[in-house]
């Protein structure tokens, strides 16, 4: 590979050294889902806090069960008092006696058992019992899902409909959790109409800027959108002025070498630290990246398909980082290549690809047409096939690494 081009993981550790995790607020346990944790969460109590019912049932002491044998002898016992779910008995389980109990009631002093209501034959003030049981039936025990003082969700988790069921159970309606990236986007080009604009047919739609906001709200950020600006130095000055309290500026469009390309000499005349990359990816090879005071700033390329790759391998890192998350790559797998590919060995190659489950197996074949303007092509893939630079060819049958784009792999049996 010629020394003109940039290795993507130079590029990648390049833009995560430049950043740095935000700060933490505090919101309703509802607002933290997506969110990553920015505190311990220690248990204050145990779960379940006391040992309870596991059954609607009677609470009773083993030794007065019948005995284990194949044909056990009935045995009727008092009844005591009656225990829903939210009330604690007032009186304790003595010998012979047996109080009804609901699930999830605590289990009265003196009882060690409790037989499930199936087994039994009640009326108001006894109940007859047919069945042998092991001591502790039907009891859950203190702390037996959680201890007291134990870390139950560590920060930097990401909050999922599990953790909130936990916080709301530890009493945690506000948590600290880590800010949301403010990412401004911008796409540059005298070609481009928006979608509120007066229909030209000299003229395409800014289909990138809807799409990196789209990327941006999926990875965790907070897109705000500046709209179009022009191929004048002037006019891209004036724009990338409306982005100084973002913590991250995507511009597309301008990173290449024409005479109408402004985006990456804008960016030398007003960031420092500037990069002007020909990375060795395709598509998605010329990207510009800096800072502007506290900005992160990407030029990215105009091609709808190289903006959006090159904005899932440089861009989406960096909010997830920002945004406390310490996974910060696509879960990668390693699926059955079921076409033939070749290329040259200068460039690694991310095709769009269409990963299902074969009798079990993960296979993955291309969308179709892989050009850099076919945007169907990310329409289509729910991952992304990663071809090393040092691969020329591949042939159905060959093992490749698959970054997955969605959690929806079709299964699929003969």
């Amino acid at each position: 590979m010629s020394n003109f081009f940039t290795p993507l993981v130079e590029a990648q550790h390049t833009v995560l050294e430049a950043c740095s995790v935000l700060g933490k607020e505090k919101v309703g346990i509802i607002e933290s889902l997506g969110r990553t944790l920015a505190e311990d969460l220690i248990a204050k109590r145990a779960n379940p806090p006391w040992n309870n019912s596991a059954m609607d049932g009677f609470a009773v002491r083993n030794a007065d069960l019948p005995t284990d044998h194949l044909v056990p002898e009935p045995v009727t016992l008092n009844v005591i008092e009656e225990v829903p779910a939210g009330r604690s008995a007032t009186r304790s389980v003595g010998r012979g006696d047996a109080i009804r109990i609901m699930t999830g009631a605590p289990v009265p002093a003196g009882a060690d058992t409790v037989i499930k209501i199936e087994d039994t034959e009640p009326t108001k003030t006894h109940v007859k019992i047919f069945s042998a049981v092991k001591t502790g039936s039907h009891i859950r025990k203190q702390g037996e899902d959680i201890t007291k003082g134990e870390c139950l969700i560590p920060r930097g988790t990401t909050i999922r409909p599990a953790e909130i069921g936990i916080l709301a159970m530890m009493g945690k309606p506000l948590i600290f959790v880590h800010q949301r990236p403010q990412v401004a986007i911008l796409s540059t080009g005298d070609e481009l109409m928006d979608l509120d604009d007066q229909f030209d047919e000299d003229k395409i739609t800014n289909s990138n800027g809807y799409a990196f906001a789209a990327q941006t709200r999926e990875a965790g950020g907070t897109p705000i959108v500046l709209g179009i600006s022009k191929d004048r130095p002037e006019d891209l000055k004036e724009k990338i002025s409306e982005a100084s309290n973002a913590d991250i500026l995507v511009i597309s469009g301008g990173v290449s070498m024409g005479d109408y390309d402004f985006t990456k000499l804008v960016l030398s005349e007003l960031g420092k630290n500037v990069h002007a990359w020909k990375l060795a990816i395709k598509p998605g090879q010329p990207v510009t990246f800096g800072t502007i005071r506290d900005t992160l700033c990407f030029g990215l390329p105009g091609n709808p398909v190289s903006s959006m790759i090159t904005f899932e391998q440089l861009v989406r890192p960096v909010i997830l980082k920002m945004s406390g998350q310490t996974n910060l790559f696509r879960l990668t797998i390693q699926a059955t290549f079921q076409e033939t590919f070749s290329k040259r060995p200068d460039r690694r190659h991310f095709l769009r690809g269409i990963v299902r489950i074969e009798n079990g197996i993960p296979t993955v074949r291309t969308t179709g047409n892989q050009g850099s303007g076919i945007l169907t092509s990310m329409l289509k893939a729910n991952a992304l096939i990663d071809i090393p630079e040092s691969v020329e060819q591949l042939k159905p049958g060959d093992m490749v690494s698959v970054q997955m784009l969605s959690e929806h792999v079709p299964h699929i049996s003969s």
